[in-house]
This record gives structure tokens, sequence and C-alpha cells, in this order.
């Protein structure tokens, strides 16, 4: 390979100079990600795909759906925000597609997914060696914009992404309904001066889609060792919701987090600390700007220290900074910040939503 041709493989991240058969970028959506390259007309029954390799960019296991959003035969409605189609997963069927990638990265992946039948509908996401269940009963966006994120490690050049439905309905065809799939190569960061929080201002998260963001769900860390969201732990029974500037109101920077499920809905670090030594824990609270209203709190604890912070939103746009001053116990020192109450959009009671944490920041008292 010419040097000419490394530059363009280098720049391009184009993963035909290594031989590979698909092109990743760094940041945004994967081959087809939003499906709208659509099976040939010959490998459709209706809506089911037929033939391992008949959706373009994907391998296919099991009963696949190609579906456009709007209203379905059986009274079912799929909500399609992010274009025209989209693709269910029946009982125990599978999409996949292999990507090339940096061994020892870790990457994010940010994909659309919704419950179209049961409650208990559940997405295993994984790559060789890593998985997790990931559990679809709770719809946060009534409108079908449910995004979520999960983080894994590359232990080789190129791994092969699944999405797969391991339920088993009445229904054969029921099962989450994709609608987006995209990849972020998570990069190292240091912390920022004068601040013990890594991540303080939550400007390093995964892949935001640019037409259309309700938000992205981080699901809790139960047995995940890596995070879409570098230096958080999401020690809930429910997920937080990542945010970005372009499409809600963020206090600081170009992202935050909203706590969109009450007190099951928790979002902690553990920082370095010195025993003995006194410190101020500074953060801001408020809205999205998103019809968000009511009267909100934020409960924040460091050490033995606990403060509640009320905010009174209008669903406009507003924030304010909370300051807890606290003395460290030991060399770690846990910090914890949840919503006290559950809410809801004002114009839509199916839409969860709840107070925006952001900019935190500890420093040693002087």
């Amino acid at each position: 390979m010419s040097p000419l041709s490394l530059l363009i493989c280098f720049l391009t991240y184009f993963s035909v100079c290594n031989g590979y058969a698909s092109a990743v970028p760094l940041d945004g959506e994967l081959p087809n990600g939003h499906f709208e390259e659509s099976p040939h007309p010959s490998n459709l029954k209706k809506t089911v795909i037929i033939g391992k390799y008949s959706l373009p960019e994907w391998e296919i296991s099991g009963l696949v759906e190609y579906v456009k959003g709007g209203a379905q035969p059986g009274g079912f409605f799929f909500n399609v925000p992010r274009g025209v189609h989209a693709v269910r997963l029946g009982n125990e069927a599978s999409i996949s597609q292999s990507v090339n990638v940096s061994p020892s990265s870790v990457y994010s992946l940010t994909f659309g997914a919704t419950r179209t039948c049961a409650q208990d509908e559940v997405l295993t996401v994984s790559v060789p060696g890593q998985s997790t269940d990931l559990s679809l009963q709770t719809v946060f966006s009534s409108n079908g914009g449910d995004t979520y994120a999960w983080a894994f490690k590359a232990m080789s050049n190129v791994v092969k992404i699944t999405l797969h439905n391991p339920g088993v309905q009445e229904d054969p065809a029921c099962g989450p309904l994709l609608d987006a799939i995209a990849i972020k190569q998570m990069l190292p960061f240091n912390y920022t001066r004068g601040n013990l929080v890594k991540n303080g201002g939550f400007e390093k998260g995964p892949h935001v889609f640019k037409n259309f963001s309700t938000g992205i769900l981080i699901p809790p860390k139960v047995n995940d060792p890596y995070s879409p969201l570098p230096g958080w732990i999401i020690e809930s029974l429910k997920p937080v919701k990542y945010i970005d500037r372009k499409h809600f109101a963020v206090p600081r920077g170009l992202a935050a987090i909203e706590l969109v499920a009450g007190r099951e809905s928790a979002i902690a670090q553990i920082i370095r600390t010195v025993p003995n030594k006194s410190y101020n824990l500074i953060f801001t609270i408020g809205d999205a700007k998103n019809g968000c209203h009511g009267s909100m709190m934020v409960e924040a604890f460091a050490g033995k220290e606990t403060l509640k912070v009320p905010f009174v939103s209008a669903g406009k746009g507003g924030f304010k900074t909370a300051i807890l001053k606290f003395q460290a116990t030991s060399f770690r020192t846990r910090l914890t910040f949840y919503s006290a109450y559950y809410h809801t959009k004002l114009d839509d009671y199916g839409h969860m939503c709840g107070p925006v944490l952001d900019n935190v920041i500890v420093f040693p008292v002087a």
C-alpha cells in the first residue's frame, strides 16, 4: 500500500483499506444504520425479510420484519421518528454487523429501541465476550423516541455487533423495534484542572442522532464493566437520560443529564479524597426546556452529608447552582444524585422527564 493510500485510510477510517467490507466512521451511523436501504422486493414476504443477507449491510437470523412507521395491520402503530423504515425482531430473532475497530479501545453504541407488544420485552446487545440484556418494559418517550446506549471494549480489529430478541411471545412477530444504530469511539480524557470529578460537565458521552433526539437512556450499571458515560455509575433500577444542547436546554457546555425516573434514577461517582479534609461540591440543576414542569428536587450525597435542592420548573429552561460542603472520611468518597419526585411532560403524561444535572465540581476547601 502506497503512503498516499495509507494517509487516505487514516483520515477516512475506510475499512476497505484493510481489506474489510464495511466502513465505520469514528462517530456516526453504522452502514444502513437507519434501515432506509431496503431489501429487494423479491426478498420480502409482506414485511418479513427472506434470506440471511437480504437486509443491506446486515446479517439476519429468525423472523425479522422490515416495516414502515404508522398504522399497522392488527391495530398496531409503529413510531419511527428518525426516518421511514425500521426493523422488528420477532421471537429469537437477531440482526448483526461486523465493524472495523481499534483493539483495546472502548466504543459505545447508540440505538433507537422500543417494545411493540408485551410489557416484558428484552433486547440483548452483544459483541463477542460481552453482552447486556436491556429491559424495554418502561416506555420513557410516548412518541417512540426511546434511545439507548451501551459500551464495550474491542478485543480485536473486527467485532460482530448483534442485537437479539431472546423472548418468545404468543405472536411470533412480537419484539423490539429498532430504527437507528450508531457507534462512537470513547477517546481517553483527563481531569479538568481544579476539579476532582471526572467528566463533571458530561461532555464525554455517546453518539447523539442529529435529526431527532429525545435524549439517550444510559442503562443501570449491573454487570457491564464499561460505560457510555465515562466516569459515572448509573446505580439505580432505571436509566438516566443523556441530553444535548441542540435538542434541549443545557445549563453549561454541550450536554447534561436528565434524571427521568425519580429515586429509581440515580447517578454516582467515586472520587479520590484525603481523610478529614473538607471539600466543596458544586453542581447545577434545572429543566431541559422540554415541557417538564412542577416542583422538582434533586438530592445530593457526599460523604456523610446530604443536600436537598428544590427547583420550580416552568419547562422553559431555567437553572440554579447549589453548594454542599463535606468532610471526607476515607481516601474514596462517593457522590450521588437523584430526583426526589416523578415527573411527566405538561402536554404528554406518557413522556417521563425530570430535573437536569450539570457542571459537577469538587475541590478542597483551603
